[in-house]
Parts: structure tokens; sequence; C-alpha cells
């Protein structure tokens, strides 16, 4: 039975749901030797079929494991450069031990190298979080790859003698370092419209805020500061936008870094933001004037009429290509200048960036 190949040799691991497949190491002789087994349907060591690295001169198909261990302390395992990227057996010994004390309910998955690892880490507000963890054959004497979804790089201090727990307690250091962040846009995100990103990540700086219909104000949130005034970039039709302009310029100095940056910005702007509670999406997701789509791939039709009885939207993509394919319009450097398709007043876009 399979159970008894596991508990004869520790560090052979089923790698597969139905446990008919082990990779690991088997010890002959206090020797470890890299060996995978494939079991059959019914599990049953019989019929099993093995591979061993690196391959043997004669095949183990269909070898009992008793016999495959006679095979390896026969003729003993030699290295070969082909299998130089496969980590020494004590490489196993010391990730078994150091996933004991940190614990395996903080493994999420593993590789089938056994050398990237997803840990789950939850910080005191308890938002989930990943660590990918990705060891080199040399464990501990080099330094992982360590890497998370952080508006920062995630930097690690690491020596030989560091360990999987020790990561696992930096990571948790920086997540409390970035609590008020998190909690900044936490609050946007519950009490506005957000319309980008559609599905913010937790390393995501930036939100776009709807103000009202086709008007809403992009917002780049320092991860260091974030109850600091943010970067502000109004979008909508000049008629709507410069007034709000002029107040973000003229109460910029109302802003209170005691307060929070979605309070402050209602204060510095005198408006309130629309919310999930009084409204409904739709109303701001006004679809383009051009494509009648809301999203174009990751564009959204922020380039509006500013004539105040036309006020339609478009992708920047779409009126650039319909005003320039208009024999009446004319281009200045990067700038297009024609008319609107739905009122003819005059209507201006810049080239969009990728035409560049």
């Amino acid at each position: 039975m399979e159970s008894s190949l596991v508990k004869d040799n520790p560090l052979l691991l089923a790698i597969n749901r139905q446990k008919t497949i082990y990779d690991g190491f088997i010890t002959v002789q206090d020797q470890d030797f890299r060996l995978r087994i494939q079991l059959p349907a019914d599990r049953q060591l019989k019929q099993a079929r093995y591979k061993s690295s690196p391959p043997p001169h004669r095949s183990l198909q269909d070898t009992p494991p008793i016999k495959c261990s006679l095979w390896l302390q026969e003729v003993g395992l030699k290295s070969r450069p082909e299998c130089s990227s496969i980590p020494p057996p004590q490489y196993y010994s010391q990730l078994i031990s150091e996933m004991e004390t940190l614990g395996w309910d903080k493994l999420l998955s593993i590789d089938t190298e056994f050398q990237t690892l997803r840990l789950k880490v939850q910080d005191s507000a308890g938002r989930q979080h990943i660590l990918i963890i990705k060891l080199k054959s040399k464990h501990p004497a080099e330094a992982p790859e360590c890497s998370a979804d952080l508006p920062l790089p995630l930097l690690i201090t690491w020596t030989p003698q560091s360990t999987l727990a020790q990561i696992h307690h930096q990571f948790l250091l920086v997540l409390e370092s970035l609590t008020e962040f998190w909690d900044v846009l936490d609050e946007i995100d519950r009490q506005t419209w957000i319309l980008e990103p559609e599905k913010p990540s937790r390393s995501d700086t930036m939100r776009r805020i709807a103000i009202g219909n086709n008007v809403s104000i992009k917002v780049e949130v320092d991860p260091k500061h974030p109850k600091m005034l943010p970067e502000c970039c109004l979008l909508g039709a000049e008629l709507v936008v410069t007034p709000l302009r002029n107040k973000l310029n003229a109460n910029m100095h109302l802003w209170n870094p005691d307060s929070s940056l979605l309070l402050n910005l209602q204060d510095v702007l005198e408006i309130e933001f629309p919310s999930p509670a009084t409204h409904e999406k739709s109303a701001f997701s006004v679809e383009c004037g051009i494509c009648y789509s809301y999203r174009l791939e990751a564009e959204l039709p922020d380039q509006v009429c500013n004539n105040p009885c036309c006020g339609q939207p478009f992708h920047q993509t779409c009126l650039y290509e319909w005003l320039r394919a208009l024999p009446s319009s004319r281009q200045s450097f990067s700038v297009v200048f024609g008319e609107c398709p739905y009122c003819s007043k005059p209507i201006t876009v810049k080239m969009p960036t990728h035409q560049f």
C-alpha cells in the first residue's frame, strides 16, 4: 500500500490529489536518492512505475520498490551535468523542517519541484495576502525570490541562517506598515463609485472616482503618506471641470492630514461623491458615442464634448480615428481639431499614446 511507502520514506510526497504520483527521495544506506513513483488506479505498489534521477542504465518500469532500492544501493547516485539543477537531498529535509516551524496551515500550494511556495498571510485588519517564495537549489545559502501584491517593492533581509518563518515575520511587518494606506483606499472603494481600476488589487495606488455624469477625478495615493493631498486629475467636459479645478486650487490649504482622504477631497472640491447607497453605477458608465461600448480594452470614454447641450463622451482612440477620417478635420502636431459627431460643435482630441 502507498501508506507504507510514505511511512518508510517520509521524503516521498504525493504531488496530485488522487495520491497516485509520488516524488521525492528514498533512503538507502544513509543516502537519499531522487525517485518518482506512479501508482495505478487501485494504488497497489506491485503495478507501480518508477523513474529515477539520474536515469538508470536499465529500466525501472514495473520494478517493485525493494528491487529499486537494491539497484540504487548497487550502483549509487552518480552526478550528471543535466541534473545539476536538482536540489540536493538536504534541501528537502531543510524545507520540511522549516515548514514544520512555520506551520503547514500557512501553505496554500507548492509546485511539483518543491521550489515555489505560496503562503497565505493575514494582516491585523483581517485582509488576506499571498506571499510567493521561490527557493534556490542551494537554499538556505542563497536568498530566495519573494513577491506579493504590494504597492511598494518587497525587500527581504536574508542570511544563510534565515528561515521561512523569518521571511513570514518580515512580510507581516511590511503589511502593518501599509495598513493605513489600505484603510484609506478601502474607505474610498466602499463609499464611492470607482470607474478605474475595474477590479482594484492591493498593489493599485490609483482610483478614478465618479463625481457625476461624464465627470470624474483620478487620484494617485502615496503608500507612504496616504492621508496627504494626492495627485489629482479632473476628467470631463471643461465646462464642468474648470469650476472644480478652481475650487481644488483655492481650497488646498484646507487639507487636514488628520482627517480621511475622502472627507478632505469632498471639502476642497465642495461636493459629495455619489455612493452605492444613493446612485446606480450605470448612471456614470455612459457608453462611447462612436463604438457604443463602455470599455475599449482598458480605456474608458473620457473625451467629452464641451457643448453643454451635448456632453457626449467618447473613447480617445475612437474620437481620434473618427476625426482623422473626416476631410474637414485638421491636425496640428499631436492634436486633431474637428466637429463633434453628435452636435457638430468644435471638438479636439490628442493622439493616443499608443499611436506615437
